[in-house]
């Protein structure tokens, strides 16, 4: 998507090799009308895949996940990184390790919001190491759901994850894929939509 990779380079800054930071337009503050762009692209990629459900991860992909969901007119479901007290029931959960914040959380989805059946577009905002993706997919797995395939805003392509989703089946759909970067440069390879 030559419009994301455009403010990517304008307003994202390559910190180092490893941490993009996109938070004037995808993390802290949201560009509305390019998440709304994000999701039809979502949508158009994801025709005839069957998708009844849109389910992102807290809180990043929660922009790009709903403008998908509008455009393919279907619920959205958030999954929490967290338990409270009211999701102690009805839950599945499973452990995931988040590179940004180099610590473990609790990923936790309400069973009740995935139905047998469910044909799931999962969204997330960045693939890395393909962790979050994983363990989203696991716990959609075990609600009866199938992960017909797995979006991403932006891929770092120079890291693991997609060989990892892939390897499992699971299909794989970036806007932006970063294939190398570092303090002042950022560099693309061809995204998947």
């Amino acid at each position: 998507m030559l419009q994301l990779e455009e403010k990517i380079l304008r307003d994202g800054r390559a910190l180092n090799e490893d941490v993009l930071l996109v938070d004037s337009f995808l993390n802290n503050q949201v560009d509305a009308p390019l998440m709304a762009e994000a999701g039809k692209a979502f949508a158009e990629a994801a025709k005839g895949l069957g998708i009844t459900r849109v389910i992102t991860i807290e809180s990043s992909g929660i922009a790009p996940a709903l403008m998908t969901a509008m455009a393919l007119g279907v619920p959205m479901v958030i999954l929490k990184k967290s338990t409270s007290r009211i999701l102690n029931d009805d839950i599945l959960q499973t452990e995931v390790f988040s590179f940004t914040k180099n610590a473990a959380y609790q990923l936790t989805l309400k069973k009740r919001f995935v139905l047998p059946g469910d044909r799931v577009l999962l969204i997330d905002d960045f693939l890395a190491r393909g962790e979050a993706a994983q363990g989203a997919s696991k716990l959609i797995e075990q609600a009866g759901g199938s992960v017909a395939a797995i979006g991403i805003v932006i891929e770092k392509a120079f890291q693991p994850g997609r060989a990892l989703l892939t390897g499992k089946g699971y299909k794989v759909i970036s806007l932006a894929r970063v294939s190398k970067m570092g303090e002042g440069f950022i560099e693309f390879v061809e995204a998947d939509a």
